[in-house]
């Protein structure tokens, strides 16, 4: 094969080797944008559901997180940790999670709100939940851990890790964390601050794949213009 001819293949195969490459990360950003889709769609239609009574009788693992619930009992703060390391429009700070005990002994674990980075010992006490029984509302969270990260000594907490927390504690707690959004007797201090619920987006995924998609028409049409002008007789010197 002459050089002319090896060089023209190289041109193809690189330039298909590159449009291949790029397509399938196109692809890729479709199939993760479909994906981003059908999360949205679940996360909706559990939010849309009718807030379910916190029971020790339902089946709390066969539950969806972002299930809207609602539970009455009483907050206690002597068993309070906090979630290490969660930032709130760009503040660094940690989640505080407060039992929810209930008239027959049992416990749910609540996600109460933010909490700036300088509070990190617990109970946090410009957090302080309002005494006594009364309703709350908020909905299930998705659970962190597997059970193998538990509370260090001064309450703290890499992750949300249910039955890591649970396992810490001197009575029954149910295998969920609610997330609150509202109390019937309202916050006295402005600690915890309330944590919006997730905004759903798609991502920058449809734009991802439209970036590789282009990426690839730009080797399919390069190498053709290499190879057009590689064609080309050379040009005759007077």
């Amino acid at each position: 094969m002459d050089r002319p001819r090896r060089r023209r293949v190289a041109i193809v195969v690189i330039a298909s080797v590159v449009a291949a490459t790029c397509i399938a990360f196109g692809f890729w950003q479709l199939q993760r944008l479909a994906d981003r889709r059908a999360r949205n769609a679940a996360i909706e239609h559990e939010r849309s559901r009718e807030p379910i009574l916190i029971t020790t009788a339902v089946g709390w693992g066969e539950v969806e997180p972002y299930t809207p619930v609602r539970a009455s009992g009483t907050f206690d703060p002597a068993h309070e940790v906090i979630v290490f390391g969660r930032s709130l429009d760009g503040e660094p700070g940690h989640l505080v999670v407060t039992p929810l005990r209930f008239d027959d002994g049992t416990a749910a674990l609540v996600v109460r709100g933010w909490i700036p980075f300088d509070h990190q010992i617990v109970p946090v006490a410009d957090a302080a939940p309002p005494a006594g029984a009364f309703t709350i509302r908020g909905f299930l969270v998705p659970d962190e851990g597997d059970g193998s990260t538990v509370p260090d000594e001064n309450g703290a907490i890499g992750r949300l890790d249910v039955d890591g927390i649970r396992s810490t504690l001197p009575y029954p707690v149910l295998p969920l964390a609610i997330q609150l959004t509202d109390q019937a007797r309202p916050q006295l201090t402005d600690l915890p601050v309330p944590i919006p619920p997730e905004e759903l987006s798609e991502g920058p995924h449809l734009s991802y794949a439209v970036q590789w998609f282009t990426f690839a028409a730009v080797a399919i049409v390069g190498g053709a213009i290499l190879l057009r002008r590689d064609r080309r007789p050379p040009t005759a010197t007077p």
